[in-house]
This record gives structure tokens, sequence and C-alpha cells, in this order.
């Protein structure tokens, strides 16, 4: 037993070096100035051209993705469970294919689609649609590319919590009480569904905050590529953003886990 301890407390502090080390690095960067040490980067992060913005931006496009992912992934996990269990590998399979298509490949293809809209729809009410998508105060298109990319993560926490409960018990339980369709699934399923719902939440949060390449490639300027376009110009305090985001997305995690794993209270027989 004592052997085992020793090996995990081992693991632990290799992978406390791992990460706690380049972030120590990332830091005394941001700090040194040379013959003194300032956080002068730190303080004018704010007042920063494009920082509120492209934050502000980052953080609109998570909370859209977040709210179309679920609604997409939650009823048709729900369904797929009680229906159609024997089609499990299938879909599966089909929400994993983002890990497999490169990024570079999957923003070609969005580039493709979108330059050959609007020669082919010009006519069309679609054209409108196509413009729109595009906007850059808050581009669609953005947000329908992270849905894909967010669907093997979304789907494995998903997946994990649907295991852990029995949904076909909770459905007919709340049907057997007259609720519909809809009501037995917020009602009686989505409670016992928080500690997924906010796994597949964070995941996203992180993917949306974290993503570049699609971003980048299709002009658009979101908080990860306001980062790297600044790096040239301000290094310190790219690097400086960077540590706090992360620092930042580590105290999210941490809330979400403590929220995830509150329980509701029991009531009691006077409450009954």
């Amino acid at each position: 037993m004592a052997r085992l301890n020793l090996w995990r407390w081992g693991v632990l502090g290799l992978a406390a070096l791992y990460f706690l080390v380049p972030l120590a690095a990332s830091v005394v960067f941001s700090v040194d100035m040379g013959d003194r040490i300032s956080f002068d980067a730190y303080s004018r992060i704010a007042g920063t051209d494009g920082f509120v913005t492209s934050l502000l931006l980052a953080l609109e496009l998570a909370v859209a993705t977040i709210a179309l992912v679920l609604l997409l992934m939650v009823p048709a996990m729900v369904a797929l469970r009680l229906g159609a269990p024997k089609l499990r590998p299938v879909v599966e399979i089909v929400c994993s294919l983002p890990l497999v298509v490169p990024p570079i490949a999957f923003v070609a293809g969005i580039s493709t689609v979108l330059k050959w809209g609007p020669e082919y729809l010009s006519r069309t009410p679609l054209f409108q649609t196509m413009v729109a998508i595009q906007n850059p105060d808050f581009p669609v298109v953005l947000v329908l590319a992270y849905v894909v990319m967010a669907l093997p993560f979304v789907y494995r926490a998903l997946d994990a919590g649907l295991r852990a409960i029995d949904v076909r018990t909770l459905v007919e339980a709340a049907r057997s009480c007259g609720a519909s369709w809809p009501q037995a699934l917020l009602q009686a399923v989505l409670p016992n569904l928080r500690g997924a719902l906010l796994n597949a939440s964070f995941l996203t949060l992180a993917l949306v905050l974290g993503e570049y390449t699609v971003a980048h490639l299709l002009g658009f300027r979101p908080f990860a590529v306001w980062i790297v376009d600044i790096s040239g110009a301000q290094a310190q305090m790219s690097v400086a953003v960077s540590v706090l985001s992360l620092l930042v997305t580590w105290v999210m995690l941490l809330a979400l886990a403590a929220l995830g794993g509150r329980r509701p209270a029991t009531p009691t027989a006077s409450q009954g």
C-alpha cells in the first residue's frame, strides 16, 4: 500500500512539473524587465486595443456554441438510448469524425462552401443568409464550425452521464404522472445530467476560447487570434494574457467541478 501511494504521488509530482514549470517560465518572462520585476504587462491588458471586443466575441461564440450543441445532442442522445440503442456505435463514429479530420482540411472545406455560395446563390433568398452568417460582429459560421468540433467531447460527456442513470425508468415514471415528452426530458432527465452538462459545457468553452486555426483562416478575430496578433509587437503582454486565461480556465474548471458535485437537498418529512 505504501509503495502504491509513493507511485501515485510520484506520478502526480511529474504531472505537476509538466504543467507548472512552463507556467512559471511564462510568468517570469512576462514580469522580467532585465534589471527589475514589473507587472506592467498585466496592468496594460484591459486597455489594449482589441482586448475587450475579442474577448466578448469569444464569450458570445462560446455561449451560442454551448447552447446549440446541447440543444442538438441532449434530445438525440436520450432518444438514442430509449428508442434505438443499436445505433449507438454509428452515432459514436459520426461524432468522433472531427477528431480524425485535420482542422486545416475542415476549414478548407468551409472556405470552399463560403466562396461557392455567393456565386451560385446570388439570385436566391439564400444569398443573404450566406452573407449574414459571415458577419464579423458575430460570425455564425464559426458557431457552426465549433459545434462540429465539439461533438466528440460533448458526446463522451453526455454518454457517461446517461450511463450513470436509468433513463428509461425516469422517463416512464414522468410519463405515467402525466408529463409530456418535453416535460419528462426537462424535469426528470436533465436534473440528473447536471454533472455531464457542466462537463460538456466546460469542454466546449475551453475549445472555443482556445481555438485559433479555423477563426484565423476564415478571417475573424476572437480572443485566441487576438493573442497571436499582438505577440509580435507585445510579446510579454501576449504571454501575460495567456497566463491569465489559463488561470481563469482552471478556476472555472474547479468551480464547475464543485458545482457538479453538489446534490440537490432532499426534502425532509416535515417539508412533505
